[in-house]
């Protein structure tokens, strides 16, 4: 199982295996066929609010972190992550994001629910 974090302004590579995309909204200045992107399940990113919660630097990444897996917990973004962790028994999944740092995003708490 291959779980990875790319930013989607890096190139595809063949390893990237499922191109997820997991922001809400498209990124600015990146074609959709530069970005190859094989699936984005808008449900499974966080919400408006927790977004500009998160921003605004009123709390921080455990906090965020922990708001952001309730949210996930939700039915249909349950079944869309269920649906993630089978392409990932299957092969390698990537998780495409535009955030500066994918370290501390909301990127990094989805690859480390979808790893074994």
């Amino acid at each position: 199982m291959t779980v990875r974090v790319r930013r989607v302004h890096e190139p595809p590579e063949s390893a990237d295996g499922v191109r997820v995309l997991v922001d809400r909204l498209w990124p600015r200045g990146v074609s959709k066929a530069e970005a190859r992107i094989d699936e984005w399940p808008k449900a499974i990113t966080p919400s408006t609010e927790l977004r500009h919660w998160y921003h605004s630097g009123a709390g921080s990444y455990d906090e965020f972190a922990r708001r952001y897996e309730a949210e996930l917990a939700a039915p249909e973004a349950a079944g869309l992550l269920d649906h993630l962790r089978e392409s990932a028994r299957s092969g390698a999944v990537t998780l495409v994001t535009a955030v500066k740092a994918p370290e501390e995003s909301h990127a990094s708490v989805l690859a480390r629910l979808l790893s074994p």
